[in-house]
């Protein structure tokens, strides 16, 4: 009988390995199912041939009355963390001025609950918690209920490996369908349902939520003849651990590690567990150990964690912009709060219909993000935090600067300040003009252009370029030098050889952002031939409607803008387009293609630059207009929905050999 159970036992163990760790089945659902019965049958009938492995283990039943302590035999420290490009390049400098010049291993940082793992001649001995890194919660039962964690590794070794215990999004969403047929609170997300499930003291509960572990770091390997963080992953691997490396970089400085950061961005949601940041390692041992250690992390290691999405803060005060064309903004005022690693003060909230749709009050608390990862914005008032002392927002009806009466137009939302000669639109016309996206003049921000215009030096685009007149003027002013001024005029100077598509959007026509102005200076190459575009002209382009034709009709329709343009170009501004110009493919262009997954060969970047390059588009999302969706690995519900949608799926190689 001991024959049979060791034969189940190994064949179940060994499928249970390729299923879980290598994703690779070597039996069928069924043929697992009748094995585990006969062993479970033969188990009971001679408990005294129990193995330590047997994959009974991990179904659970064990109930603790709480969790005992387990001291870590070499610390758990945490990482120090780093949350955006000035910190990543600080880590890397700090490192190099010890004279060291590393390759860094970049790594996932999985979201769910540290986990220390120790074995015995091979046999799990103990799980535990990292607890405050000393000391730490014994889970040892629960997490024999983990089918990645090995109750016997390959070998009869003893050893301590690291790793994250988390929980897939897969099993969350069901988990939470269940619970919502049974009428119980759902889990949140995924890593507090990790964190919750691993701390019940019933270990069955354990076994029911399907838990999945990582392991990451080997805490000694010296002991085993390991040089470099890359091996030690190799070697834990061989041991019969599940390790992520599939995903790891290696690069040799800040601007690798920003890289591979921006590449795992444009993945991240479509991994099938949860991240929060990128982990950045010393591969070397030996340079690990020159670096060494402080108190609390490691000096050789560190974590990118990815901006919160959402955080609370008061909304103090609600006040008005005015903008170039007139219009009238309300802002938010908000006390500062650090989202997405910047500290946001203020947030737009567009106009008075946006802002009774979100029922904001003056005193609300308030949750912030960055829209595209970018823009703030206010997503919703607390509204069970209010106190009954906030004050309701009311629309103002005239100008904050000029005070002219404000009002709407046909059919539009925003309310407008129609005062030309209001000095707030024309500050903000000057903003605009010089501002990064545009034409680019460093030096003339929005307080120096304010006090430039009301000292008279600047009212037009064109002041901008005969700023040199008042070069004297200037360097008397407070804060202002010979050294000053000149950077500034040379800053001037060279904006005059921008690209058109810069120029167009600097005019702040309405309607043309920066890719429309792009699109503009592609197709007519020069200014002079945009000015003589006719609205049918524009409307056959792609992404041009009629409402953008209009607009560029009317703005060039206007005596005293195409007098600015003249001037402009007297006083030797470029108005060609010097960028690369298209190679149109019939295959490709006017077409959208959605690019997903993880593509070995290219950036996604790369990418949607080459198909926009082919005359083609590059969208984010799938829809019915999608031509093709270009798939890697790990391509996620944006394959999904093309193939719910009957569109067509593209390979790497199937794209190359279509714009052949």
């Amino acid at each position: 009988m001991k024959e049979r159970i060791d034969y189940l036992v190994n064949i179940l163990n060994d499928a249970n390995y390729n299923y879980h760790v290598l994703d690779n089945p070597i039996i069928t659902d069924q043929e697992f199912d009748k094995y585990l019965k006969e062993l479970n049958t033969l188990e009971e009938k001679f408990p005294e041939l129990v193995r330590e492995d047997s994959p009974t283990k991990r179904t659970g039943g064990e109930v603790l009355d709480g969790f005992t302590k387990i001291t870590h035999s070499i610390p758990m420290l945490s990482l120090s963390n780093v949350f955006n490009e000035s910190e990543i390049i600080n880590f890397d400098e700090k490192i190099k001025k010890e004279n060291i010049f590393p390759n860094y291993v970049c790594e996932l940082k999985i979201d769910g609950l540290s986990v220390s793992l120790r074995y015995k001649d091979g046999i799990l001995l103990s799980a535990a918690t990292r607890g405050n890194g000393l000391v730490g919660e014994d889970i040892t039962n629960n997490a024999k209920t983990i089918k990645t964690i090995p109750l016997v590794l390959r070998e009869k070794i003893d050893i301590e490996v690291r790793g994250e215990i988390f929980m897939s999004k897969e099993t969350l969403d069901k988990i939470n369908k269940e619970r919502e047929k049974e009428n119980k609170p759902l889990l949140q997300n995924a890593r507090n349902a990790a964190a919750g499930s691993i701390r019940q003291l019933d270990s069955k509960v354990v076994a029911n939520r399907n838990l999945d572990c990582f392991i990451y770091h080997l805490p000694n390997p010296e002991d085993y003849g390991i040089n470099s963080h890359s091996e030690a992953l190799a070697f834990m691997e061989k041991l019969g651990f599940k390790v992520n490396s599939s995903y790891n970089k290696f690069v040799t400085d800040s601007r690798g590690i920003i890289d591979y950061i921006n590449e795992v961005s444009t993945f991240r949601e479509t991994l099938p567990y949860d991240i929060d940041g990128v982990v950045i390692k010393v591969n070397s041992i030996l340079e690990q150990k020159q670096l060494g250690y402080t108190s609390k992390y490691p000096k050789w290691a560190t974590a990118y964690k990815f901006p919160a999405k959402e955080v609370l803060t008061k909304l103090v005060d609600i006040i008005f912009t005015v903008g170039r064309t007139g219009q009238i903004t309300p802002n938010a005022v908000l006390e500062p709060v650090l989202v997405m690693g910047s500290t946001i003060s203020r947030a737009t909230l567009h106009n008075e219909d946006y802002v009774m749709s979100k029922d904001l009050k003056i005193g609300d608390i308030v949750s912030i993000r960055k829209a595209g990862d970018v823009i703030p914005e206010v997503v919703e008032a607390k509204i069970e935090r209010r106190t009954g002392k906030e004050i309701n927002f009311k629309m103002i009806d005239s100008c904050p600067i000029c005070g002219s009466k404000i009002s709407k137009k046909d059919g539009q939302v925003d309310y407008y300040c129609f005062n030309e000669f209001c000095p707030a639109r024309k500050i903000e016309s000057l903003c605009h003009f010089v501002s990064r996206a545009a034409m680019n003049i460093d030096g003339l921000g929005e307080k120096i252009i304010e006090d430039f215009y009301n000292l008279g030096y600047i009212k037009t685009f064109t002041d901008i370029y005969n700023l040199g007149r008042y070069k004297e003027e200037l360097t008397s002013l407070e804060g202002y030098g010979d050294k000053s001024v000149n950077k500034l005029l040379e800053a001037i100077e060279l904006s005059k050889n921008n690209s058109l598509e810069r120029l167009i959007f600097a005019f702040g026509i309405p309607n043309i952002g920066e890719k429309t102005a792009k699109v503009l200076a592609e197709r007519f190459d020069d200014l002079d031939n945009l000015v003589k575009a006719k609205v049918d002209d524009l409307v056959i382009i792609s992404d041009i409607g009629s409402i953008i034709a209009n607009s560029l009709v009317d703005y060039f329709s206007k005596e005293e803008n195409i007098k600015i343009i003249e001037e402009l170009k007297s006083l030797s501004l470029n108005t060609k387009y010097l960028g690369k110009k298209k190679s149109i493919n019939l295959n490709i262009a006017d077409r959208t293609f959605v690019v997903t997954g993880t593509i070995e060969k290219y950036t996604r970047d790369e990418i949607e630059e080459l198909i926009e390059s082919l005359g083609g588009k590059a969208s984010s999302s799938v829809s019915k207009k999608t031509y093709a969706v270009i798939a890697g690995e790990n391509a996620g519900s944006k394959l999904d929905k093309a193939n719910e949608l009957g569109v067509k799926v593209l390979t790497i190689e199937e794209f190359e050999e279509l714009i052949k």
